[in-house]
Formats: structure tokens, sequence, C-alpha cells
């Protein structure tokens, strides 16, 4: 069984694109490499199109709805995808998350996830009213543990805003555990922490925290916002995420320096 045969269009709707484009294509009796010429690509990538592997484009869309009279089906639907959240948003990112060969994380108020020690995260979690904090802090560890707990983890890109690291959301002494782990995984060699510094004035990062997970074939990316986010899988999209953290990075300080401004205020919660 293929991977467009197990996909199931009820579990998101990038799935349902993906399933519908797959529908269309057997019903009219064509091949991929006839779909191909419809939206300018090659059959592999339309295989990879109707395994969910990848996402068509708004001008690809507009193509098939042209080409098949769906009176703006496949336009529609992706429309649709990008301005919702996926159902299964939380699950999908985990997975991505792990099986990335490259994240890149910008934060600017809190901690990532991957780089939060248990104390740093059971305070973030009681703030947050969670009803069960141990189960929801075990379920924590236990995500960054697949991340940065293997020796093959990926290559870690964080850029973070001096405000995660000077605001005292908990106390001293968790503060500055939390910068002192922040210190050991910077020695990593795969691991980059450079932080934006509140001199730098505006920058587009100031608009939310975002990551962007680099897979075998393909790239995603997850926006974060009050009380959700938004998985985001459309390449085009994902690009310019990607260029928004390349242009928030242009305003970071070296590892070097970033270093140097953990450790000056890690002195001043001792």
């Amino acid at each position: 069984m293929s991977a467009a045969d197990e996909l199931d269009p009820a579990s998101s709707l990038y799935a349902w694109l993906a399933y519908d484009l797959r529908f269309y294509r057997q019903k009219r009796g064509i091949t991929g490499t006839q779909v191909g010429k419809i939206i300018h690509c090659v059959r592999s990538h339309v295989s990879n199109l109707e395994a969910g592997r990848a996402c068509i484009d708004l001008d690809q869309a507009r193509a098939l709805d042209k080409a098949w009279e769906t009176g703006g089906h496949f336009e529609r639907l992706l429309t649709f995808a990008r301005s919702l959240h996926s159902p299964d948003w939380f699950r999908q990112t985990i997975e991505y998350e792990v099986m990335a060969k490259v994240l890149r994380i910008y934060q600017g108020q809190i901690i990532p996830v991957p780089l939060q020690t248990a104390g740093y995260a059971r305070a973030g979690l009681s703030m947050a009213r969670v009803n069960d904090i141990e189960k929801a802090l075990a379920e924590r560890m236990a995500r960054q543990e697949l991340i940065t707990g293997r020796e093959d983890h990926p290559l870690i890109m964080i850029l973070l805003d001096q405000d995660a690291l000077d605001r005292p959301v908990v106390g001293p002494d968790v503060m500055s555990a939390q910068l002192q782990r922040l210190l050991e995984l910077g020695e990593r060699p795969r691991i980059s922490i450079r932080i934006i510094a509140r001199s730098a004035g505006w920058h587009l990062g100031l608009n939310g925290p975002f990551q962007v997970m680099s897979l075998e074939r393909r790239d995603v990316a997850y926006t974060s916002a009050f009380h959700g986010g938004r998985l985001v899988q459309d390449p085009t999209e994902v690009r310019e995420i990607a260029l928004d953290f390349e242009l928030i990075g242009a305003k970071a300080l070296s590892e070097g320096d970033s270093r140097a401004l953990i450790e000056q205020i890690m002195k001043e919660f001792a």
C-alpha cells in the first residue's frame, strides 16, 4: 500500500487536499505526468503531493480548478487550510520536531521547550493553569528528550530575545539554573543559541514566536498564538517564515557575545 493509499482525508485539511488531488485525477483517468503539465511540475512531485509529503501552492490550485472546471474547489480548500488550525497540529508538530534534520526556533518571551529545565517548565505550567501539572511536565520532558536527549539530535538554531532571559517569570534560583542550562547546551556543536539584545530595537520576531522544521524532503513551520497556534505546510509560506528567521538573526548577537550576555544576566539573579 502506497503513502497515498494510507492517507486519511479526515485527518487534516492538507490531507484532504492531497486526497482530492488524487481522487480528481483518477476520476478523469489521467496520469501524474499529465497533472504535472497542468501545474508545471514533474511526475515525482505530483506523487509527493498526492501522498501529502508536499502541498500545492495557490497558482497550482487555480490551474487545477481551471483545467478541471471545479468551480474553485482547490483554491477554496487551500485557502481554508492556510487560515485554520489543523485539528491535530500538536501531535503533528511534535512528530515533525523529532524527524527534523534542522530546527530553527525564534522565541521572544520564554525559553523554548527543548531548552527548558524541569523547574522552569513546572513554573510555566503552573501559571498556565494546567490541571495535572506533573503529567504535563512529564510529557514536556519526554518531548524534550526526543529532541535534545539523543546523540543524533537535529541541528538546533535558537534566536532568543533578551526578555526571555532577564524577565523574572520564576524565582532567581530557577532562573539561574535555566540560564546555566542554556550555557551548557550552547557548548554542543549542533546547538546554536543567539540573543537579540534589547538595544536592537524593533524586529520581525515581535510579531510572535515560530519555528521552522527542516525534514528530509521539505520544510514545515509552526507559528504560535495566544491560546493556540498554526502548523504551516504551504511551501511558499514556509519559505517566508524561514526568511523571517534569517532577518531576525541579522539583528542577533554572535554566539560568543550571546554567551557573555547570558553570563552577565546570571549574575543579576545570584
